[in-house]
């Protein structure tokens, strides 16, 4: 995330990043799947405790919000040419150093929640953020009453303590930082607490009391791919990257990469030994170790190595 630093004070300051700029539109949009069952925040919690199960974030299990969102907000900006004419104007949706969130919440989408992500009483916080800049006078809208009130509730969830106080983010320790971000290997303080997570943590977001008024997509883009929803460990660590690249192609998840994704894997299986996963879990790992990368390697040594530490 060295990008920040880069950037200094010109992610505060709209006019320096887009030079012209005199208002920012922000908009949200809703990712929760549309087939998303009533008890969805209860299954999500249930995934978690199923150590052979692979859990993707739901952002990520159907098509790569950057080239939705992304293409929405065009629309949008060419229907406000449309009406006024010529607008100078940048469209951003998580592509640049914007300080997302603080304009959401300066624009009144919601308030950052303690999580510092964006909340609404009316839709929580499962949804993307969006921005175009423009070089139009606009009225400011309101920004509404933040209601975290005394909850701590996704502070205590954090598998790592990631949250290291209300509206602080340690991204050095953020799970979905280090399967998504980060570019090497996984720091061991923080493998066994990723559990079966493999791209990605929701659990900030599904322990918050706001999310069950999270709101269903109304696009099929962020429908749940076949395999991502409910697939197993071993079933994703036997895709070749042929198959890697084919199934996640429009997705967010390439970004990251075959050998990222498989690093994921190897962590989240070496958790499953250590849980009493079966042979067949140490024979995959085994056999793929050979003709990996150094960084996949030494991630599958150490996935090994849990089962002699889990003992007969």
């Amino acid at each position: 995330m060295d990008y920040m630093a880069r950037h200094g004070m010109r992610r505060a300051r709209p006019a320096e990043l887009v030079p012209g700029t005199v208002s920012v539109i922000t908009a949200r949009l809703d990712y929760l799947p549309r087939d998303a069952p009533d008890d969805w925040l209860e299954r999500e919690q249930s995934a978690l405790r199923d150590a052979g199960r692979a859990v993707v974030s739901v952002y990520a299990r159907g098509r790569d919000y950057h080239k939705v969102l992304r293409r929405r907000l065009q629309q949008l900006a060419d229907r406000l040419q449309a009406e006024v004419g010529p607008v100078g104007h940048r469209v951003f949706t998580d592509s640049a150093p914007v300080l997302e969130v603080e304009l959401a919440a300066r624009s009144g989408i919601g308030w950052r929640g303690k999580h510092t992500l964006a909340l609404h009483r009316d839709g929580g916080s499962m949804f993307f953020l969006g921005e175009i800049y423009v070089d139009l006078a606009l009225p400011a809208s309101e920004p509404v009453t933040p209601h975290c009130g005394t909850c701590s509730q996704c502070l205590d969830a954090c598998p790592t303590r990631a949250i290291v106080a209300p509206y602080r983010l340690d991204a050095r320790r953020c799970i979905s930082y280090l399967t998504i971000e980060h570019e090497g290997a996984i720091p061991e303080e923080f493998r066994a607490a990723m559990g079966n997570r493999i791209y990605g943590c929701d659990d900030c977001q599904t322990a918050c009391p706001w999310n069950k008024y999270a709101r269903r997509s109304s696009l099929p883009d962020f429908d749940e791919r076949a395999g991502l929803g409910h697939a197993t460990l071993l079933g994703l660590w036997r895709w070749d990257e042929a198959e890697f690249l084919r199934r996640t192609e429009g997705s967010a998840i390439r970004r990251i990469g075959w050998s990222r994704w498989r690093r994921n894997l190897a962590v989240a299986l070496g958790n499953a030994l250590r849980e009493g996963s079966d042979e067949a879990t140490a024979a995959a790992l085994r056999q793929a170790r050979d003709a990996a990368c150094d960084l996949v390697r030494g991630h599958i040594d150490w996935a090994l190595a849990q089962q002699a530490a889990s003992g007969p």
